[in-house]
This record gives structure tokens, C-alpha cells and sequence, in this order.
């Protein structure tokens, strides 16, 4: 395969520069910086050509588009991420028309932020055991009465799904507007069956969603629980219809791991670069060894990259690239650490001060990436799927 890019896309690339260099971001907070990319229609790259705003571009267009973001100074991570990149395409593909008319336009304008509501305390990397529910209600009719003065009606009530459960490892849900929840709407049902993507909205009148922080070994919590106590969801938004979850579901989280992996790969380099800097003068034969491993392991990845976007649906290429990235960046955490020796496991300490010492950037490196095997689908997780459904090996044996 022709790893290198066309002067077509050589010209996209010095737009996106050009671009990225007449609007700083530092001065705009995370939601204004979305609306100012979604104002020039450099949101939603991937959709193809909608009515929504979105400029598009081809697959090696929106690498490079990724790449350049990728490398500018100070371009913050992408808050509407979720929304564009993994609700988008799925509403594309199994959205109603009215689904698509309401939720794409506000992701493409910048204005919309959202988070996905898949793991829970149970159901991690065995997504199948969740155990939240959607409960459907029926609408109640309209009711007249006649008092001797004068002719009352109570308000209708509609339809709804009322849910009730509680997710974990939320990214942005103490920002979203939105969340796409897998629940259970049939009741009684058992793993891959009885599923349903909903779109529950995050401010509920009542209090009915919790937002819970994470706090994380790095001291920060991007991550949340979020507890949905009845919280309600109209019944014209659940995409893909009832009963059908797990193949939207699983359409989603293959379209989770597309481009994107490629701008996270420039970001790698920059970590490995700082790595490389910081061991220049060391004699060690074999820490040398292994930075030079890590090195040639990046630009692998890089092609396997391009290769699978480049190529044909191939079943294995989502987990294949998690198994390769997750691995790769918890071993830099640790090769961090080995470069500088002892000297990792202190840090400057104001002794007056009653909070611990800040991290730097090398040791928030090494506890944030422990935990890269086992977010987003442990490795365990990856290698069944690989095993099971692209090598056809025995199914391992579950629980009912």
C-alpha cells in the first residue's frame, strides 16, 4: 500500500494549518473553542456530505486534519468528541430521519456535548451483563370533569422510557447536554438480548441524573458515575428501535477507534520525544535497546493504521489496534520512570503545605497509562474477540 499522501491532500493540510494558525485557542473556553470549529465546518469531517454545516473530506484528508490538530500548540482535547465521532456516524447509519434532523446539527454547530453511558460497576469489558433499564410507560389520556361551576382537564401525560441504573467511566458527564445509554428495555432479558440504545438528556427537572467526579491516581477525575433514577427518555429516541442495542451498540464502539487512533499516535510521539530527551546521555545498553524498540513499535502502529483504514472491513482491526497502542503507552510509562531512576518517585514538596507535591508531566504519564489495558475493553476483552470471532476458536463458557 502507497503510505504517502496526494497533493490534494497536501493542499488540505496547509488549509487546516493555515487555519489552525489564524485561530488560537487559548483565549476560548473548551465549549467556545467547539463552536468556533463547528462554525467553519471543522466538525464532522467523517459524515460525508449532510445538510448539517460539516465540510467533507476524504479518509486520508481527515488524517491529516486529525495530525495537525494533533500538533498544534495548546489545541485542547476535543470535548465534542463523543458526539461527533461516535453518535454521528451511528445516527447515520441507523438513526430515524427526525433523529438525525434534531441531534446532528446542534454536534455540527459545536453546540451540543455528549457522553456515552456504556460501562457500569458490573458490566465493564463484558458489556453484556448491564443491568440498567429502560421501563416504558403509557401515555394517559386527557380527563374531563364538571364541577357546578365550572368544566376542568388534567394535562395529558405522554409516553416515555423512565431509566434506572448506574454508569461508570463517563468522560465529559459533568459537561454533557446529552448521554447515549445502553439499557435494558425488555424485562427479564439476559446478555446480547432485550438491549437499546436511548438518548437521555442530561438535565432532568427532577434531579433524576447524578453526576459523580472520579478521582484518579493522577489526582484528576476525568472520569464519573453518573446514577439515573428514573430519569426520562422520549420513546422516539432510541435509535436503531427497541430490542436492537447491541448491534448499535457494537456499530458504535467500532467506529470509536477510526481515525482518531492516528492524531492519539502524534501525541505518543510527543510523550516518547520527551522521554528520548531526558535519557540522551545515557550509557545503558539496555535501556537504549528499549528506547529504540518503543520508537520502531510507534511507527508500526502508524502504518497498521493506515493499512486498516486504507483496506477492506476487517473484523479484528479494532481490537488488534487497542491490543497495540494500550500496550505501547503503559510500557513508556515505565520506560519514563526506568530513564530517570530513583529520582521518579520524588518530587518537589512545600512542607508548609498540606496537599501533596504536582505531578509532572513523566509521572502522571506512568499512573495514567496503567490503566490503558484495561479502559476502553481490557486486553483480555480484545483477545477473546479476536479468538472467537475473526479465528472462529471455541466460545468461552458464560453465565446465564
Amino acid at each position: 500500500m502507497d503510505f504517502r499522501f496526494s497533493p490534494s491532500d497536501d493542499a488540505f493540510r496547509r488549509d487546516a494549518r493555515a487555519w489552525l494558525d489564524a485561530h488560537p485557542p487559548a483565549e476560548a473556553t473548551p465549549r467556545q473553542w467547539e463552536r468556533t470549529l463547528g462554525a467553519d465546518g471543522w466538525i464532522g469531517l467523517g459524515w460525508g456530505r449532510t445538510p448539517y454545516g460539516n465540510r467533507t473530506a476524504t479518509l486520508t484528508q481527515q488524517v491529516v486534519w486529525a495530525e495537525e490538530y494533533a500538533r498544534t500548540p495548546h489545541t485542547p482535547p476535543r470535548l465534542g468528541h463523543i458526539g461527533e465521532n461516535l453518535l454521528a456516524p451511528t445516527l447515520l447509519a441507523h438513526g430515524t430521519a427526525a433523529q438525525k434532523d434534531q441531534f446532528l446539527p446542534p454536534i455540527a454547530r459545536g453546540e451540543a456535548i455528549w457522553c456515552q453511558g456504556y460501562s457500569e460497576p458490573g458490566a465493564g469489558s463484558d458489556l453484556a451483563a448491564i443491568r440498567t433499564t429502560a421501563t416504558r410507560t403509557t401515555a394517559t389520556r386527557t380527563t374531563a370533569t364538571r364541577t357546578p361551576s365550572a368544566r376542568t382537564t388534567s394535562p395529558r401525560t405522554p409516553a416515555t422510557y423512565r431509566v434506572t441504573g448506574q454508569k461508570i467511566w463517563t468522560s465529559h458527564a459533568h459537561e454533557a447536554d446529552w448521554c447515549f445509554v445502553l439499557a435494558r428495555t425488555e424485562a427479564g432479558s439476559h446478555r446480547h438480548h432485550g438491549l437499546s440504545l436511548l438518548l437521555v438528556p442530561m438535565d432532568q427537572p427532577d434531579g433524576s441524573v447524578e453526576v459523580r467526579p472520579i478521582r484518579q491516581l493522577t489526582g484528576t477525575s476525568e472520569f464519573n458515575e453518573v446514577f439515573f433514577d428514573g430519569a426520562r427518555a422520549h420513546p422516539d429516541h432510541v435509535v436503531g428501535g427497541e430490542g436492537n442495542g447491541w448491534r448499535v451498540a457494537m456499530d458504535l464502539l467500532a467506529a470509536e477507534r477510526g481515525v482518531s487512533t492516528l492524531a492519539q499516535q502524534i501525541g505518543f510521539g510527543e510523550e516518547l520525544e520527551r522521554v528520548l530527551e531526558e535519557a540522551r546521555d545515557t550509557a545503558d545498553p539496555l535501556l537504549r535497546d528499549r528506547l529504540v524498540r518503543q520508537w520502531a513499535e510507534l511507527r508500526t502502529m502508524r502504518w497498521n493504521a493506515l493499512r486498516t483504514l486504507g483496506g477492506g472491513p476487517d473484523p479484528a482491526a479494532p481490537s488488534v489496534a487497542k491490543l497495540l497502542w494500550g500496550g505501547w503507552h503503559q510500557r513508556l510509562g515505565e520506560l519514563a520512570m526506568a530513564v530517570r531512576g530513583v529520582a521518579a518517585t520524588a518530587g518537589p514538596y512545600d512542607w508548609t503545605e498540606s496537599e501533596p507535591y504536582e505531578l509532572d508531566a513523566a509521572q502522571r504519564l506512568f499512573l495514567f497509562s496503567r490503566a490503558d489495558t484495561i479502559y476502553g475493553g481490557s486486553d483480555e476483552i480484545q483477545r477473546t474477540i479476536i479468538a472467537e470471532r475473526v479465528l472462529g476458536l471455541p466460545r468461552e463458557a458464560r453465565g446465564q
